[in-house]
C-alpha cells in the first residue's frame, strides 16, 4: 500500500475504507471485516456515524496485529470544547477498543473547535492520538487554526472529487504542512458521476472502471482517499488503483472536470450552519 508522510513523520495509507452512514453495527462490523480481508488497513469512522464499536470489533477480530492499522475517527460538534471532546475521546478509546488513536479529526468548523483541538493536542502529547488535524475546515477557518494552534493541523479531510478539485485549498494546505484527505471521492454519484465520458474514455484505455479512474486521479495528486462501499466486489475493485497510472494528457481532461463547488453544501451558507449547529441542540 502507497503511504503519504504526514508532519510528524507518520505514515498513512493514501487508499482507506470510509463506514459513513453504515449505522446498522452488525453490517459494519461486516463490511470492516470484508474490507480487511481485500486489505485495507486504513479504516475511517466517527462519534456522529455512531459505529465506531463495530469498526473495533471488526479490528480486533481480525487478529492482525493493531499497528498495522490506521484507525481515523473525529470529534462531533456536540462533543465540542476541551473538558467535553476529552471524555469523547475517551468514548472514542473504548469503543474502538484501542489504547490510542491513529488520527483523530475535529469534524465541523463548528462550537468550540478551538477547545476540541487543545484536548486533541494534549492526548497527541500523551501518545493516545498519532496525529491530529480537521475536516471540512475551507481555506478561512484553515488558515485561522493553523496559525493559532500550537500544532498545526495534520490532515484536512474536504469533499474532494473531480467536480470538486480543490486545487486552491490543497496548495494552502501544503503550504502549512497538512495533507489534504477526499471524503466523498465519487460525488457519492452525482452529476451522473458513473457514467461520465471522460472518464469512461480514459478507463477503457487502461481496462479500468469509472470509479478507478476517478480514486487513480486523487492519488497522483497525493489526495488521500476514503472510499465506501457495502459491496465486496467494489472493495476490490477501488484497491485495484496502483497497477496503472494515468498520463499527464489524462490528468489535464480530469482536470477541466472541475466546477470549483460543492456538490452537497457550502459550511459558507447561513442555512447549513444552521442545520447543522441545529442538529446538537
Amino acid at each position: 500500500m502507497e503511504t503519504v508522510t504526514l508532519a510528524n513523520g507518520r505514515k498513512m495509507p493514501i487508499l482507506g475504507f470510509g463506514v459513513y452512514q453504515i449505522s446498522d453495527l452488525a453490517e459494519c462490523e461486516r463490511v470492516v471485516g470484508e474490507a480487511i480481508e481485500v486489505g485495507y488497513r486504513s479504516i475511517d469512522t466517527a462519534q456522529a456515524y455512531r459505529n465506531e464499536e463495530a469498526v473495533g470489533n471488526a479490528v480486533r477480530k481480525s487478529g492482525i496485529p493493531r499497528e498495522e492499522f490506521f484507525i481515523t475517527t473525529k470529534v462531533w460538534i456536540s462533543n465540542a470544547g476541551y473538558e467535553k471532546a476529552k471524555a469523547s475521546i475517551e468514548e472514542s478509546l473504548r469503543l474502538l477498543q484501542t489504547e490510542y488513536i491513529d488520527l483523530m479529526l475535529i469534524h465541523q468548523p463548528f462550537n468550540d473547535y478551538y477547545g476540541t483541538y487543545r484536548a486533541m493536542e494534549e492526548y497527541y502529547k500523551a501518545g493516545k492520538i498519532k496525529a491530529i488535524g480537521v475536516s471540512n475546515f475551507y481555506p478561512d477557518r484553515f488558515i485561522d487554526i493553523a496559525q493559532f494552534s500550537e500544532i498545526k493541523p495534520m490532515v484536512n479531510q474536504v469533499e474532494t472529487h473531480v467536480f470538486n478539485q480543490q486545487k486552491q485549498a490543497q496548495q494552502i494546505m501544503e503550504k502549512y504542512g497538512t495533507q489534504i484527505e477526499s471524503w466523498g471521492p465519487f460525488a457519492e454519484g452525482k452529476n451522473d458521476f458513473f457514467n461520465n465520458e471522460t472518464l469512461k474514455a480514459i478507463g477503457e484505455q487502461y481496462g479500468k472502471s469509472v470509479a478507478q479512474v476517478a480514486l487513480r486521479y486523487l492519488i497522483q495528486r497525493n489526495v488521500v482517499v476514503i472510499p465506501k462501499t457495502v459491496s465486496k466486489d467494489r472493495m476490490i475493485q477501488n484497491f485495484e488503483v496502483f497497477d496503472f497510472a494515468l498520463t499527464n494528457e489524462d490528468m489535464n481532461k480530469i482536470e477541466k472536470l472541475d466546477q470549483e463547488k460543492s456538490l452537497f453544501f457550502s459550511h459558507a451558507d447561513p442555512e447549513t450552519v444552521e442545520f447543522l449547529t441545529g442538529l446538537v441542540r
